[in-house]
């Protein structure tokens, strides 16, 4: 475990560093990027931009893949090794208990579910009583 934490170590560090230097890189250049002239000539450039940017690309997208691919098998590895059965047995431990007490708290629940019913009708009784007229002659009201 330990060669793969020193391999993303040196990894970041490799990473951390070319983000620091990479930028810098673009002031070492001698060629003053000037507009093309013309439409032609923007349209040359554009061609060149576009004929070349998945080659560009390519490396770079290949060696991040692997770098993604060693993390990944960093991560899974850790979460299979310490993660994983840490939580099974924390299921474990928890579910007895768990479905004893959902087994005691469940005629509790279903009563206070029948007085909750029981209640909204009686107010839907004396909502309705109160207007003294049912949803029916209401309908018929707005049809007339």
């Amino acid at each position: 475990m330990s060669a793969r934490y020193n391999l993303l170590y040196h990894i970041i560090i490799i990473l951390s560093i070319a983000g620091l230097l990479l930028p810098g890189f673009s002031f070492a250049q001698n060629q003053p990027s000037t507009p093309p002239e013309t439409l032609e000539g923007t349209k040359t450039i554009g061609e060149k931009i576009l004929k070349d940017l998945p080659q560009a690309l390519k490396e770079p997208w290949q060696e991040a893949m692997r770098v993604w691919g060693k993390m990944a098998d960093i991560w899974s590895g850790w979460w299979n090794s310490y993660i994983l059965p840490w939580l099974k047995s924390f299921w474990q431990n928890i579910k007895a208990p768990l479905i004893k007490e959902m087994e005691r708290r469940k005629p509790i629940i279903e009563e206070e579910f029948e007085k909750e019913k029981k209640e909204i009708k009686e107010e839907i009784k004396i909502e309705a009583s109160k207007t003294g007229k049912s949803l029916w002659d209401r309908f018929k009201e707005l049809i007339r």
